[in-house]
């Protein structure tokens, strides 16, 4: 009942409030979808932390979209090795993902220790700079005390299947019964960023201003006085 629970019930919850809180946080709430800047209070920090986390959480989704999409017997067909693969993962990632942790340690910091920032942010904001910080760390934990203590394990043939099995709506929950306890915290606390993801600042991820790109430019005339 509980493999059932974690592995079935609580990622469709998650999902579903993922799917509906964002469409009734657009509906009922346009002028508060926002990231709530706090650049105004303190500036460096934020800066170094924001571009360090942007930087490495794309290249860290990119890779999370590969692993648990794209079946292994795909990348061999393209010819690539699982030990090629692997080594990939382990190296590329992982360097992606200490950069990621990297700015979310000094955005967390920033976020709770400086006064007027913290004094500025609410409880959600708390709370989803914490849980971040411990999904990027928990990402690298598992990774790394995976291949140190469990050089076999691949979680191609176990995650990788059973998320694709919820996506297709035939949920394998067994699967995820021999995965590592550091992989398993990752991935309940990911899909609970997501089940909260529509009632914090980061909506603000999905009004990313793609036209600001091919604006046309702004010219400046100096008046001429006659």
């Amino acid at each position: 009942m509980t493999n059932q629970f974690l592995w079935v019930i609580f990622p469709y919850v998650c999902i579903v409030t993922f799917i509906v809180g964002h469409i009734f946080r657009y509906r009922n709430d346009k002028f508060g979808w926002t990231a709530k800047s706090s650049e105004f209070i303190e500036k460096k920090q934020l800066m170094i932390g924001s571009v360090l986390f942007h930087i490495g959480i794309m290249p860290v989704i990119a890779g999370h979209v590969v692993g648990l999409g794209v079946p292994k017997e795909w990348t061999r067909a393209l010819g690539v090795s699982d030990h090629l693969y692997h080594t990939g993962a382990v190296w590329v990632g992982g360097f992606f993902g200490f950069v990621t942790l990297a700015g979310m340690l000094i955005l967390t910091s920033r976020r709770f220790l400086l006064k007027n920032v913290r004094k500025l942010s609410s409880a959600s904001d708390l709370i989803v700079n914490t849980l971040l910080l411990l999904i990027v760390f928990l990402g690298i934990y598992s990774v790394v005390a995976t291949t140190a203590t469990q050089p076999d394990f691949d979680y191609r043939d176990n995650i990788s299947i059973w998320f694709r099995s919820l996506l297709i709506l035939r949920p394998e929950a067994a699967l995820m019964s021999v995965v590592p306890v550091a992989f398993q915290l990752h991935i309940l606390s990911g899909f609970l960023i997501f089940a909260m993801w529509p009632f914090t600042r980061l909506v603000h991820v999905w009004s990313v201003p793609l036209n600001y790109v091919g604006r046309s430019y702004i010219l400046y005339r100096k008046n001429r006085v006659n």
